[in-house]
């Protein structure tokens, strides 16, 4: 007889506030921070649940979160007629006067959901990531394994572990967790790959049950921090029933060798910034154009992007870049970079090695280089950003350690 498929709900951490994003966070929450053109962070998140046929989904917000609900209300809508929903959960004080104190403070005060959907099994995955991953297959996994409650792991070098929690494995049981370790100094190396470790994802399969057990528990202690990674997960390595699935493992359909186990941590500007670059190559290191797993976002009724202008010295032109739609480049010069809906470029102007959001307006002649421009800046004509470090930093903007430039949203730039 066929066993029935296990009841899954997916709740989605999106209360992250990503203050080593800042001035992107100024405004909104990490995980609404535009990405990649068309999408927001947490598409990725969301679109790999949905694309693993999970279709009950909470978002749990809490930072900034007006821009982050409203994308979620009006991308993310699934059949009431089957029951399937994405529903984002602000913080509601449910049980004391405050605010959600960690990730598992944030479960634990939205168990009334887990009560009335009845799952058998919870994945709780962060939003913040940018990585394809079919959670179905680390679901089977888990319920193969027998463990209570499984991290998911990618492989990372050993000289990087000291940023990870890292997941030190059972030798007689390499799907068993034997300690997880905290940005540790001296690891050990894995036994198949002695130069790398596990590092966790932030992604979580876990038993309903175990699960509201565990979070009840936490939220009684004193000396919990309340986070999902530093408290729950030991909780359970203590217990002897957490495991690991190793992100190698997972087989996304129409992926790629080059992007096949790709994960990045956009937690700070320049991991931001690389993370977009890695979308524009010949051959993507992360590849947007799978359409076996598609990335969902919300995006319609927009006109195609438009390039005018073919005269000598003054051809609006596009070269190793994405252009989104509604963009119009006029006579002007792309190179490098993520051109996001509703840019506008004049004549002479130029844009290289740079990631630029929604509504900018770069004017004639002006020069942008190696940075980030937010939502509906105005870049005015002959003005210069990228090239003079102690002239962005003396305009207020915000210059990363590898140099590139961040000018907050709606900047109306004067010098």
């Amino acid at each position: 007889m066929l066993m029935a498929a296990p009841r899954v709900l997916a709740i989605v951490l999106a209360g992250g506030e990503g203050k080593r994003l800042m001035p992107l966070t100024a405004h909104r929450a990490k995980p609404a921070v535009p990405f990649g053109g068309l999408y927001r962070l947490i598409d990725f998140a969301l679109s790999n649940v949905i694309n693993s046929h999970y279709l009950h989904v909470i978002v749990l917000t809490q930072y900034k979160s007006h821009s982050l609900d409203r994308h979620v209300s009006k991308t993310w809508r699934m059949s009431s007629l089957l029951g399937n929903y994405v529903a984002a959960v602000p913080a509601q004080q449910r049980v004391g006067k405050h605010w959600y104190l960690g990730s598992a403070d944030a479960i634990y005060q939205c168990l009334n959901i887990i009560e009335d959907e009845r799952p058998d099994i919870v994945v709780v995955v962060g939003a913040d990531h940018v990585y394809r991953m079919d959670f179905s297959q680390m679901v089977d996994a888990h319920i193969a394994s027998g463990a209570e409650f499984t991290v998911a792991a990618i492989r990372q070098p050993i000289e990087e572990a000291d940023q990870f929690g890292v997941i030190e494995v059972d030798p007689s049981d390499p799907t068993k967790i034997k300690a997880f370790l905290e940005k540790p100094k001296n690891p050990v190396g894995l036994a198949d790959s002695p130069n790398e470790v596990l590092a966790s994802m932030g992604n979580y399969v876990i038993n309903a049950d175990a699960l509201v057990r565990a979070v009840t528990e936490d939220a009684e202690s004193a000396t919990s921090r309340h986070d999902m990674g530093g408290d729950i997960v030991p909780a359970f390595v203590e217990r002897g029933t957490a495991g690991v699935y190793d992100f190698i493992r997972n087989d996304v359909p129409g992926s790629t060798p080059r992007d096949r186990d790709y994960w990045r941590d956009v937690g700070t500007l320049d991991a931001y910034f690389d993370a977009n670059i890695d979308l524009i190559a010949v051959e993507p290191v992360f590849n947007l154009y799978n359409d076996e797993w598609p990335l969902y976002t919300g995006y319609t009724s927009l006109a195609p992007a438009k390039f005018v202008h073919a005269g000598a010295g003054r051809l609006g032109h596009a070269a190793d870049s994405i252009v989104s739609p509604g963009v119009v480049i006029s006579g002007a010069t792309v190179s490098g970079s993520i051109l996001s809906p509703g840019v506008r470029m004049h004549s002479w102007a130029q844009v290289t090695d740079s990631v630029i959001m929604d509504g900018v307006d770069v004017q004639r002649y002006a020069q942008v280089h190696r940075a980030i421009l937010d939502k509906n800046v105005i870049v005015p004509e002959r003005a210069r950003i990228g090239l003079d470090r102690e002239h962005d930093l003396a305009r207020g903007f915000t210059v990363t350690p590898s140099g590139i430039t961040i000018v907050p949203k709606g900047t109306i730039i004067t010098e």
